[in-house]
């Protein structure tokens, strides 16, 4: 726990802000603010990354997203006082703030506003943007929330304005703590709210980490999809096995599209589809444009609660699969393997993605994998013998009608 001394606040005292960084990822924040006296006065535990897109200076379109925050400064936090309410604050990365307000109102407190703001003057980030400065995207959320409540959300929220795309997950906050002792009791988001029950991650024991779990079913086939101002800007249609290898226990987990939420973004080089459920944190499919001409899945990034309670998380932004032409669908019905570490792989089913240039809704026509072509050599290699066997038929054929009409002519 890293914790900071704050300016005087009148009639509160010093401030003392604490901050945990999660191990699991770098953007996990947990803020606990305390009065002169020592008593939590806000308490607020999230995760976030922020996707912008913007200009270059050749006229396209980049797309940046910033999810590792860095070294943060906290100034301008607060627990508020009689003519202001309470605030974070957080300033991170070269030029990158961002800060929530919330407002008291009876026996509710709310969630007022919600703003980012960054700097294209930052070359390592935006190296080649066409406007320069510095840009602010402000957003009136004004949710309520009952005053001695904890708020938790822990499906995605996203706030889109602007060419800046803003992802939260895992959200606990109470920002009037009373007493000094941060409340049980939960005040849910609609999301969390139609998540059902919890299914157990029942693992395997095996003697070594390379011994594979004996195998489930086929997994059901979900159909998911993006939608952005412009429509459906993304699909997906899969069944989708985890293999999971953590402190030499093996899982095999079939993800039920039933009790799943999606979401995710469209950009002109990449896009997100991102699945959640009451088990999975995220699990996060990035694809990439290439040359200009084709598309694949570049990343993949999943945390998830495993039975013990632990996170397991893992993340890879090298990986090469799924490559179609743009304007088309990807198409797979065997079952393939998106191996994304050696603890880790996806087992995919009836797979078919479009994740560029969806037109009204629907899948354009579709390139199929190497593994279905694979269905092809057979009958192929067949109608080749089957060829071949006919040629030297027919060969033997003339060449015996040859030597029978040369025997009569020798008379």
């Amino acid at each position: 726990m890293v914790c900071f001394r704050l300016a005087p606040v009148p009639g509160s005292g010093l401030l003392l802000l604490c901050l945990v960084l999660g191990a699991v990822s770098s953007y996990a924040l947990e803020l606990n603010l305390t009065d002169s006296e020592n008593a939590t006065c806000l308490y607020a535990k999230w995760q976030m990354n922020f996707t912008i897109r913007y200009e270059t200076t050749d006229k396209h379109n980049k797309t940046v997203t910033i999810s590792d925050l860095g070294p943060a400064t906290y100034n301008g936090s607060s627990c508020g006082d009689d003519q202001n309410g309470p605030k974070i604050a957080v300033q991170f990365g070269s030029g990158f703030s961002w800060i929530v307000n919330f407002t008291e109102e009876k026996s509710f407190y709310s969630i007022d506003s919600i703003s980012f703001s960054y700097n294209t003057n930052d070359n390592t980030t935006f190296p080649d943007a066409k406007e320069k400065g510095v840009f602010i995207v402000s957003d009136h959320v004004a949710f309520r929330v009952p005053l001695n409540d904890i708020f938790r959300c822990n499906s995605l929220l996203t706030l889109g304005k602007n060419d800046v795309v803003q992802h939260y997950w895992d959200v606990h906050v109470q920002a009037f703590v009373q007493n000094g002792t941060v409340s049980t009791k939960e005040f849910l988001c609609d999301k969390d709210k139609t998540l059902t029950t919890v299914l157990p991650i029942v693992p395997t024991t095996v003697p070594s980490p390379t011994t594979t779990p004996s195998p489930k079913e086929k997994p059901e086939v979900g159909s998911y999809s993006v939608v952005n101002s412009n429509g459906t800007c993304l699909l997906a249609t899969m069944g989708l096995q985890l293999n999971i290898t953590h402190d030499k226990v093996a899982s095999v987990i079939n993800i039920n599209p039933n009790t799943t939420n999606f979401t995710g973004s469209c950009h002109p080089q990449t896009a997100l589809l991102r699945l959640s459920s009451s088990s999975i944190k995220y699990l996060d499919f990035v694809f990439a444009v290439k040359n200009e001409n084709r598309f694949y899945l570049k990343e993949v990034n999943v945390s998830m609660y495993l039975v013990n309670g632990s996170v397991f998380s893992i993340a890879n932004n090298n990986l090469s699969y799924w490559d179609a032409p743009l304007g088309s669908s990807y198409m797979c019905n065997k079952e393939q393997t998106v191996s994304v570490s050696g603890a880790f792989q996806i087992n995919t089913f009836d797979l078919r993605v479009q994740p560029f240039n969806v037109m009204e809704g629907k899948y354009s026509t579709a390139q199929d994998c190497s593994a279905d072509d694979d269905n092809f050599l057979v009958p192929i290699a067949v109608g080749a013998a089957l060829a071949g066997v006919l040629i030297l038929v027919l060969l033997a054929y003339f060449i015996g009608l040859k030597r029978h009409h040369a025997g009569y002519e020798q008379f």
